[in-house]
């Protein structure tokens, strides 16, 4: 079994909370374990998964949003 870790990732382009629960759901999807907070705000995802950050990232970005794991 794979390492958890915690993944901060940068997303552009949301803009309301409906944003916030699609780039919620597309991590949820990528891994149904993962622990996630999105800070609409901030711009941000803070992520707690034992999938790949890059993984995440494209998922987020096949979405239509920006994202770029820090």
């Amino acid at each position: 079994m794979s390492e958890t870790k915690s993944i901060v990732i940068d997303v552009k382009g949301m803009t309301c909370q409906g944003c916030v629960n699609a780039v919620t759901r597309i991590v949820k999807r990528t891994d149904p374990q993962a622990d996630v907070k999105v800070d609409l705000a901030a711009g941000r995802a803070d992520v707690t998964s034992s999938v790949s950050p890059d993984v995440i990232e494209k998922a987020i970005s096949a979405g239509g949003y920006e994202a770029h794991a820090r």
